[in-house]
């Protein structure tokens, strides 16, 4: 693979491109912090993966043709699952999967997520008819509370989505046991642990549908996009409709037969289709998934070193069974110097972010009904979060220079 130095051509910045980064002189570490523009994530773009999009340009099918089920294949060959079904985003995937389990057939019907996640994980269920219900998150792994998922069930929980926060899978076994015992369908929202391990096997085969995302800052990339992957032919199938009109050409499925040219619509369906293109671009990408995940692994380890000695700041914890595959990279710090810290590393050039404010705390979620739900331990982790930088092009001055800028501006702003 290409190795690139993260400022040159062999990098392409997308969603995140209004960061340049400058040739660096010589000095201490080598940064100056006005040089200095390090976002939180960025893709890893090369000329093997600008090839593959730019052979599609050339060919017969720049929309739906034989790309889009050879990424579909080999992603599922990756992770260990029977089907997949790509989809135009990650959200549209959440929201096929939520109907794909009958979220919504009934007006009272529940969906239990997490409120430590982007808000797609709770509006899923809206878009598909079903109300959001919020438990509350384990203060070690950050990732939702199996016993709090239990406490929230109800007579209309229909679904459970459970969140791989940062990229350390759940504890399956625990919640397997809550949805079976309930009856729920259990949907993987692992937007952020595409290649990490559970017990030993991939994200991706224990879930009734897992969803995986695409987006410039995950693990791999086909500019937006996102997949449903499941082992139950009857969630496939109705994937497939759903996000093609819910319009059928299986005869199967038809009423009526009139030609070749024929086709139904079953059902209520959306144009959520991923393009031959972006999946030329995923395939591209999907062969460099090892060595992407292996350096983010390399980085995570730099960090958690580093920042163990660092007075006031809790770094992530993983249980013995997972190994993450460390979309973020999350410490926390006293609350008080939270906002503090966050600036003055925003002036150093370290663009750290914070990831989430909890979904029902958004004025959406308040003005909606949510304006009286607590999860304290998803809002004690809020106050103290920030996600530094963690991508596979950093360079090894740059980690250095996150390790030495945030280190010393958390010890400066230590509260006495």
């Amino acid at each position: 693979m290409k190795k690139s130095s993260g400022r040159g051509p062999g990098v392409h910045g997308g969603a995140i491109e209004k960061v340049q980064q400058k040739e660096q002189p010589e000095k201490g570490c080598g940064m100056e912090e006005k040089d200095m523009q390090i976002p939180y994530g960025r893709q890893w773009i090369d000329e093997e993966d600008i090839k593959a999009v730019s052979d599609v340009l050339r060919s017969d099918y720049i929309t739906t043709g034989p790309k889009v089920a050879e990424f579909e294949k080999d992603l599922c060959g990756y992770v260990g699952a029977k089907y997949g079904v790509s989809f135009s985003s990650a959200t549209a995937a959440l929201h096929a999967a939520c109907r794909a389990a009958d979220v919504g057939d009934d007006e009272d019907d529940e969906v239990i997520t997490s409120p430590l996640t982007f808000v797609a994980s709770a509006n899923c269920a809206l878009y598909a008819g079903g109300k959001p219900v919020f438990a509350d998150i384990d203060p070690r792994t950050w990732n939702i509370d199996p016993a709090d998922v239990e406490r929230k069930v109800t007579r209309n929980s229909k679904a459970l989505v459970l969140v791989d926060f940062a990229g350390r899978p759940c504890d399956m076994e625990r919640y397997w046991v809550v949805a079976k015992k309930h009856k729920l369908v259990m949907i993987e929202d692992a937007a952020h642990a595409l290649g990490a391990e559970y017990r030993g096997k991939m994200t991706g085969s224990y879930s009734d549908m897992t969803v995986f995302s695409f987006h410039p800052v995950k693990h791999i990339t086909t500019g937006e996009g996102g997949m449903v992957v499941t082992n139950n032919e009857a969630y496939y199938e109705k994937l497939l409709r759903f996000r093609n009109h819910g319009i059928t050409r299986d005869q199967r499925w038809m009423t009526q037969r009139e030609g070749g040219w024929y086709y139904e619509q079953l059902e209520l369906g959306y144009n959520y289709r991923l393009t031959d293109m972006q999946c030329a671009l995923g395939i591209s990408q999907l062969k460099k998934l090892p060595k992407f995940l292996e350096r983010r692994r390399e980085i995570a380890d730099r960090y958690s070193r580093a920042f163990r000695r660092v007075k006031g700041v809790t770094v992530p914890y993983e249980i013995p069974m997972v190994n993450s595959a460390w979309h973020l990279y999350v410490i926390l710090v006293p609350a008080e110097i939270r906002r503090a810290a966050y600036d003055r590393l925003h002036e150093a050039g370290v663009l750290v972010n914070v990831h989430y404010l909890p979904v029902y705390m958004h004025p959406y979620y308040r003005e909606h009904g949510y304006s009286k739900v607590c999860c304290p331990k998803a809002e004690a982790y809020y106050e103290r979060a920030l996600s530094l930088p963690i991508f596979p092009a950093m360079t090894e001055e740059e980690i250095e220079y996150v390790i030495d800028t945030t280190s010393r501006i958390i010890e400066e702003l230590q509260p006495e």
